[in-house]
Order: C-alpha cells, then structure tokens, then sequence
C-alpha cells in the first residue's frame, strides 16, 4: 500500500478538509444528526446511538436495530481576494463526496446491549487550480473510517453508562506544483495509518421526561510512516523517508434533552474539540537533504474550540417525525496560520429533516443542512503567502437513511 507525505499533506487535510465543523471534524453521520444539526446526543433513539451516544441504548426498542444512512457532501468554492496584488487572486473547486453509514444495536443481554457503528467522521478535500494557491494546496484529500464497537448497561432505569474502541483507517494524499508561479517545486503523495482510541458515555433519567448526558471521545495520534516520498525540489527529484505524527483531537459533549410536550422534544447541546493539541507539525526526512523547505517544524498553535447545537423533534403523528437544528461551530487556527490549505473560520449551521414509519419494522428518513462560513480576513504580515480574505465558504448536506428493527 503507497505511503507518501509531504510537509502540507496533513495539515492542509486537517484545516481545509470540513466546513461542517471546526477543523476537520464531521459531526453529522446520520439522517437525525443532520437534521438536529448534530444535536443527536441526549436524544439519540434509533440505531445512530451506537455512535452519538452508546449509552442511550439501553433505552431503545428491546429488538435488533439496524440503520443505513448517506451523507451527500458539497462544498462551495471558496474565493481568495489578495489586499496586494490581483494576480494572486483564486478560487477553489467545488468538492463533492457520499458518505455511507451504518449502525446496529442488539437486544438487551442481562441489562447490557451492544452496539456496532461504522462511519466517517472526518475528511473531505480541497482543491487550487489558480497558480498561486495551487503552489501550495493544488488537491488536497482525507477518508477516515472509524470502526466503533460499544457496550452499554443500564442501572434501575435512571443511568445508564457506556464504552467503547475506536479503530480509525486514513488514508491522505497531496498534490501541489509551483511552476504556475516560475518554481520548480512539487509534491505528489499518499499516506495511510490504522489507530486505536476509545469512547465513553453516560445518561441520566432523573424524570422520565429528561435525559442529561455526556460523551467522551479520546485523542487517536495518528502516526504517518513514508517509505519514499516524492519530492521535486528546485528541480532536483528525491525519495527521502519520512515520518509525521498528527492529532485526531478529542470531543468532549454535554447534552440536555428534555420532553416538552409527549411529541416535542428539545436537545440542547455544547461540545468542546481538544485541537489544543495540535501544535505543531513536525516532519522527520530520512536521510536529512540539505536545503529542503519542507524539513523545519511548522507552528500550528491550534485552539480548543466550542460548539452550541440545539434539536427540535416534533411529532406531528404517530407515522411521522419533523427535525429543525441550528448551530454555532468556531474554529481553531489563529489568524496567522491560516493558509490557502486552511481558509477556514466560524460557521452557523442551520438544519431540518423528517424520519417516517412506514411500519412496526422500517422507517425512512430525509434531512439536510446548510453551513454557512463566515468571511475570514487574514492580514496580519503582507510577506506572508496568505494576506487577503476568503469569502463564499459553505456547504450543503443531505442525508438518507432506513431503519430496520426485528
């Protein structure tokens, strides 16, 4: 399997990769995530609670559930606006991607149920055609799979706790060329990994009416090794090793979800993202190549960033549930790392979907999402690469899905 690096391959995937959440993050996995705009914690009720909340099993339908959801993707270009000069004005691609998803929850076994998701919960891409972003970020792509297995065990029907493993697959490639801007500097590279990590929830039923919960994923570092890179440096064409080692950050959620009436439920929802952790990235070339650019240690100096996500479900019949979400995400990177392999800044995400029974067995489900970006200015050092404004970020989601109980 082909392992390659480059000095912005990760960092790039990390920041510009996601305009659902802070970073690179991907909180909406399911019909109901969606639709709630990720307030799918304390009221998590089908399936998707193997993975928004494995403690909220304990509670669901005594039968095996089963969930398949798909997650289309599209990310607006994004336009660059250089204060200096006009030449250096671009525009990104339009990226465009399916997530698939599934879930199983069992039956209780003594109390105690089990749970499978499979999901992707971070990514996406971004790509410069323009010469001078594309010297730095011309294609820039991540896929994660997460393969999370839980078991949850409920306490007089008041609490219930949950835990779980995390085996996270990613796979990155990276492409820039600089000879749109006279240099002869290129990189064109893919990198995979396989981590572990885990999970841990717990919910409380102190009123029937209410569920207060919280969820904890761990930090998974995930550790790049390159057998041989390929590296065109001013012309001279290289194949060093190469080893990088970077965070997929810890998420720490609070949720309330509270019954207002028998059909309207409300969740309200605060998540932190560890990305405090990222500080810096640190690529070690084997063996050492004098005057490479890529070798030195590049400051990152990321941000812990806070998330306020709130869930209405109503339901309108017996037969048919209607889902609105509204959200506020920050983001993480100072305004003097941000770079055309980051233009990324705070979003406002607003939601809405509907999950139909169509019997005691099946149910189907709709929703999507609009993320809007805010304009990011980054004029801080005009001998930087980046000193202008980015505008017209945003993305659209739309997700389907069945769920299937027997």
């Amino acid at each position: 399997m082909k392992k390659a690096i480059s000095v912005l391959a990760l960092t790039s995937i990390l920041t510009a990769g996601s305009a659902m959440a802070s970073g690179w993050r991907i909180p909406e996995q399911s019909v109901d995530s969606t639709a709630k705009a990720g307030a799918n914690i304390a009221s998590a009720s089908r399936a998707d609670a193997a993975y928004f909340n494995p403690a909220n099993m304990s509670w669901m339908e005594n039968t095996w559930s089963t969930q398949l959801d798909v997650t289309y993707i599209h990310l607006t270009p994004i336009d660059y606006d250089d204060a200096r000069t006009s030449r250096y004005d671009g525009k990104s691609e339009d990226e465009n991607f399916y997530l698939p998803t599934g879930f199983v929850v069992s039956p209780s076994y003594g109390g105690a149920r089990f749970g499978l998701a499979i999901v992707e919960p971070y990514g996406l891409a971004k790509r410069w055609n323009s010469p001078y972003e594309k010297a730095a970020a011309e294609a820039f792509k991540l896929a994660v799979v997460e393969v999370n297995p839980n078991v949850s065990y409920s306490f007089a029907n008041k609490v219930s706790v949950a835990a779980g493993a995390r085996m996270l697959y990613a796979d990155a490639t990276v492409q820039s060329d600089a000879s749109g801007i006279g240099v002869p500097l290129s990189r064109d590279m893919s990198a995979d990994t396989v981590e572990w990590g885990w999970n841990a929830a717990i919910s409380v039923k102190p009123i029937d009416k209410l569920n207060i919960s919280a969820t904890y994923r761990s930090n998974v570092d995930l550790n790049f090794e390159d057998d041989a890179t390929k590296l065109n440096l001013l012309g001279r064409r290289v194949n060093p090793a190469a080893k990088v080692t970077i965070p997929a950050p810890a998420v720490f959620a609070l949720s309330t979800a509270y019954n207002i009436l028998d059909n309207l439920n409300v969740e309200l929802t605060w998540d932190r993202t560890f990305w405090s952790k990222y500080k810096n990235l640190d690529f070690d070339f084997t063996p050492v190549i004098p005057g490479n650019p890529f070798e030195p240690a590049q400051a990152r100096d990321w941000t812990d960033t806070d998330a306020f996500r709130i869930g209405v479900t109503y339901g309108v019949t017996k037969s048919l549930d209607l889902m609105v979400g509204f959200g506020h995400d920050q983001n993480p990177a100072p305004t003097n790392k941000v770079g055309f392999e980051l233009p990324d800044s705070d979003a406002w995400l607003y939601s809405l979907g509907a999950q139909y029974k169509i019997n005691d067995k099946l149910d189907v489900g709709i929703a999507m999402l609009y993320d809007h970006k805010e304009t990011r200015k980054v004029e801080v050092n005009p001998t930087d690469r980046v000193y202008g404004e980015f505008t017209d970020a945003s993305a659209l989601l739309i997700s389907v899905g069945l769920n299937y109980r027997f």
